[in-house]
């Protein structure tokens, strides 16, 4: 099976150079549950798109700096794309970013948060189990780093996972789109040099709580053997 990964953002060249960038930490992550995968990567952020959805079997879009609503091209292009995915039936996954942005394709909403900062690790709880979600748990733990949030569901969108401060955590709309607030690839070691690594303004005290709450375990591998599993079915 061929995954196309439609890259919306990089890191800077220090925190790539020590952790890789967003395909490799996602090659990483999904080759830990499915051996056999092969990648392709558009660098959706630099205009590059493929040019139908049959070029990959399934894909995948990943993080990104940028907000979904920000006025630029290839956030729009993005957004056609994704919606011809649909039509077309292809398996997607969407994280962070990506998950935002196929919500906002599907007719929902997306905005900055009144709620601030969503850092550190997520603590979820899963609403419902679906044939793909094994090994099963009905918690699901991740590394997060957004302002974000999908405020407004789809009307398509089936809320899978979530928590107070974000309710639209995971989703799923019809057999073909599966889509993640939080970041499954980031390791901890990664969130924690990325929130000393720039000016973001968050507030002292939500950096604190952040720092703490990764010490928690997280269930990346878990969630990368749903993933596989979801583009399988």
């Amino acid at each position: 099976m061929k995954l196309g990964i439609l890259q919306c953002g990089s890191f800077t060249p220090e925190l790539a150079s020590e952790y890789g960038s967003y395909p490799e930490m996602i090659e990483t992550l999904l080759s830990s549950a499915w051996i056999e995968l092969e990648y392709a990567v558009y660098t959706c952020f630099e205009n590059q798109f493929p040019d139908s959805p049959d070029e990959c079997d399934t894909w995948l879009i990943s993080g990104s700096k940028h907000g979904v609503y920000d006025p630029l091209d290839w956030i729009a292009r993005l957004e056609d794309f994704v919606r011809d995915l649909y039509k077309a039936q292809k398996k997607t996954i969407g994280i962070c970013f990506g998950h935002q942005i196929m919500a906002q394709a599907m007719g929902g909403t997306v905005e900055k948060s009144d709620r601030g900062w969503g850092l550190g690790v997520a603590f979820n709880q899963v609403a419902q189990r679906k044939p793909w979600m094994e090994p099963w748990c009905d918690s699901m733990d991740l590394a997060c780093f957004h302002q974000d949030q999908v405020v407004v569901l789809p009307e398509d969108a089936e809320v899978l996972a979530g928590n107070l401060f974000c309710p639209y955590y995971m989703l799923q709309y019809g057999d073909c789109f599966l889509s993640i607030q939080g970041h499954p690839e980031f390791s901890l070691s990664f969130v924690r040099s990325l929130i000393g690594s720039q000016d973001f303004q968050i507030p002292p005290s939500r950096i604190r709580e952040a720092l703490i709450s990764l010490h928690a375990p997280v269930d990346s591998g878990r969630v990368a053997r749903w993933v596989v599993k979801f583009l399988a079915l």
